[in-house]
């Protein structure tokens, strides 16, 4: 016989690390994920100010679907090559093996450059100056949730300090989204 939806969904969330307690304290970077989802679900809103449609406007929007694409595919296949591993929050799993294979080679949060990309897209394709404050807004964060997941990830798995001392961050040359130790 098997299980009802939600034990399947509450082992899912508990698997992660979710809890009620980090809801209130923030145990396991819970704060990070919500802030994410919530600058992420922002990208909905209408560009501001709303740009005049001319004859370059379709280059904007075929540049912005592009970017967009790119990144939501690079975040999906970040998202897939972490298997049992994969955690929406910065905490990493208890005894989570560390992935540094596949689009983990090259860069240490695929995932983040993913949607900052996609984000990067939005704000293109829409030509929106809020869209553009969401982009660097996202990035800020993303920086500080890669930051505690890196620090994390240094306690559990003592080969990281090599991996971070070579694979870039999120982009690399740029000094606030590549920090290398």
């Amino acid at each position: 016989m098997s299980k009802p939806p939600s034990n399947f969904f509450n082992g899912i969330i508990s698997d992660w690390g979710f809890s009620w307690g980090g809801l209130i304290d923030n145990r396991r970077g819970e704060w990070w994920l919500f802030g994410q989802l919530f600058i992420i679900a922002l990208h909905f809103l209408p560009a501001l100010p709303e740009m005049e449609k001319n004859q370059s406007s379709w280059l904007f929007m075929f540049f912005g679907t592009c970017l967009f694409l790119l990144g939501g595919w690079l975040s999906t296949r970040a998202f897939f090559c972490l298997g049992h591993n994969l955690s929406p929050l910065p905490d990493p799993k208890p005894g989570a093996e560390l992935v540094i294979s596949g689009p983990y080679k090259n860069c240490r949060h695929p995932l983040y450059q993913g949607l900052l990309i996609a984000s990067t897209g939005v704000a293109v394709y829409l030509v929106s100056l809020i869209h553009l404050v969401l982009f660097i807004t996202l990035a800020a964060l993303l920086i500080g949730k890669a930051r505690r997941e890196e620090k994390k990830l240094l306690n559990a798995h003592h080969e990281y300090r090599v991996y971070i001392s070579i694979t870039p961050a999120i982009f690399a040359g740029l000094p606030f989204l590549d920090w290398r130790a």
